[in-house]
């Protein structure tokens, strides 16, 4: 039989990366071809051998023994009926009292501090009470500073249809007391005469200076005291255009290469400096007290 010639087909030719080559001809070196093959067939072969073992056997449960005896074999259920406890039993205990009435026990203020809520140290309580001649009404002031309370009581009889003493009706009218923070200030101005240098003080004392109030005078002012700072109740200072130096330990809250507002504490003197430095003021706050200023 006669072979058909045809055109011849060449295979090409395979060549390994230089990588593989590489790896190949250093484990045949080191005679780790076998120990490779093993663990590749182990990665192969462990997947199917765990997945075979893992199958657990069924475990045989047996029935439990039966209780011998006659009597064993017969179960009494019992039905359960707690219902609701009885509120005497519960309540048993205390006793009742009247959710609209307020307690006759007088309010307990021996704690109490200036700006807390519920005694700022000027409440004013009144108590009414009606005669056959009129009205008399009891006013009952109590004020806190620095510790310290003390109690004033107003008694006044307003006779119906007084307009001074009340609205109509003669009920008194309801007044609203103004208190705001005084400070006792003492100040001692020093100017020094240019041409001979001698200098010569002046000292002074004022009480009871409410903000705000220019220190130590309208002609000549040095600083204003604008009140107290609420955090702290320090006295507050706004520093004149006027002041070129300062000296004195305070706490600049306002100004950059000026201070423009100080905060000082009660018997920590301060020194401003007036114009050129022929005068000085020297102002030491030694007292803050709440001082009555008006009514509404």
């Amino acid at each position: 039989m006669k072979k058909l010639k045809g055109p011849e087909l060449k295979m090409p030719a395979l060549k390994m990366p230089p990588f593989a080559k590489d790896l190949y001809e250093d484990l045949r070196d080191r005679r780790l071809l076998p120990l490779v093959a093993l663990v590749l067939v182990a990665i192969v072969a462990v997947p199917f051998l765990l997945s075979s073992g893992s199958e657990s056997k069924p475990v045989v449960v047996k029935p439990a023994p039966k209780p011998a005896g006659a009597s064993a074999s017969a179960l009494t259920v019992v039905r359960s009926t707690p219902g609701i406890r009885d509120y005497r039993k519960r309540l048993r205990g205390r006793t009742p009292t009247d959710p609209f009435k307020q307690p006759s026990s007088p309010q307990n203020l021996a704690g109490a501090q200036l700006g807390t809520t519920g005694n700022n140290g000027f409440e004013q309580s009144e108590v009414t009470t009606t005669t056959s001649s009129g009205t008399t009404v009891t006013k009952e002031t109590t004020k806190s500073s620095g510790g310290k309370t003390t109690t004033k009581k107003e008694t006044e009889v307003v006779v119906p249809g007084n307009e001074e003493g009340g609205e109509k009706g003669g009920q008194p009218s309801e007044q609203v007391n103004l208190y705001s923070f005084a400070v006792n200030v003492q100040l001692t101005r020093i100017e020094e005469d240019a041409d001979t240098h001698k200098t010569t003080k002046k000292t002074q004392t004022r009480r009871e200076i409410l903000p705000p109030a220019a220190l130590p005078g309208e002609k000549e002012q040095a600083v204003t005291y604008m009140g107290i700072s609420p955090k702290t109740k320090n006295p507050l200072l706004l520093v004149s255009d006027a002041v070129t130096s300062v000296f004195g330990e305070a706490t600049c809250l306002s100004g950059e290469s000026k201070c423009q507002l100080l905060e000082v504490e009660t018997g920590m003197p301060m020194t401003f400096v007036l114009g050129e430095g022929t005068v000085r003021i020297k102002l030491n706050i030694f007292k803050v007290e709440p001082v009555l200023h008006g009514h509404y």
